[in-house]
């Protein structure tokens, strides 16, 4: 942190699409010493314009957010403004969440049952160059660290023209998987959902989710249950 940030409160940002998670943020850091809530977005594309207009120092940044989400949004911060840091506050720390924030450039990672204090070290962390992160997502990233090496997924060329997404709702839908089960695994809406079976289904020339598995078992992108 440089001496100018020392002498003042960190001005933060929050993002949360859920708007009673984010008054509570805000109102919990509002009594915090040493941070500054100068701005509060429901969504990765008014957490961006904020960060445009305000030029905060950290931006708390939910993940799962309608229109733009906070792997995202935290992309085009830290591209198009770089002197804004990103900490993510969120209820998940799988690891289909971690890595891409990370990747995407957020320097702090939290769970959203951290306390007050901690919150208050990632942000000051991050402003000096650390990193802010949680006991528990340490442990997580050097657990991974420590295994072995993944083995990328073979590679399968889909057929009639799917795309990767539209592969990957063909295989949901393979292992029973609900619109709404699906648009949970995948953090789409259902219409988006709806959208890339009626996609697959006028590619393929499927007329129904039976037709679907069948073909997707035909073409050997998935396999039947044992037994």
């Amino acid at each position: 942190m440089t001496e100018g940030a020392e002498q003042r409160p960190a001005r933060v940002v929050v993002a949360d699409d859920q708007t009673v998670v984010r008054e509570g943020i805000v109102m919990l850091l509002g009594l915090l010493p040493g941070i500054e809530v100068v701005g509060a977005a429901g969504d990765g594309d008014e957490a961006v314009q904020l960060v445009a207009e305000l030029a905060p120092d950290v931006v708390l940044m939910d993940l799962r957010m309608p229109r733009c989400d906070g792997v995202e949004a935290t992309r085009r911060i830290r591209a198009e403004y770089p002197g804004t840091q990103v900490v993510v506050l969120t209820t998940y720390a799988d690891d289909e969440s971690l890595f891409p924030a990370l990747r995407a450039g957020a320097r702090g990672y939290l769970t959203k049952d951290a306390g007050g204090d901690e919150i208050v070290r990632a942000v000051h962390s991050v402003l000096s160059g650390d990193a802010g992160l949680s006991p528990s997502i340490q442990r997580r990233l050097l657990e991974r660290l420590s295994g072995p090496e993944p083995q990328p997924p073979a590679v399968t060329e889909a057929p009639d023209g799917l795309t990767a997404r539209e592969t990957e709702v063909l295989l949901l839908i393979a292992d029973g998987l609900s619109n709404q089960e699906i648009a949970r695994k995948l953090h789409v809406s259902t219409a988006t959902v709806k959208t890339h079976i009626n996609n697959l289904f006028a590619k393929t020339g499927l007329k129904d989710r039976a037709q679907a598995v069948r073909y997707a078992y035909a073409k050997g992108l998935a396999r039947p249950p044992a037994g």
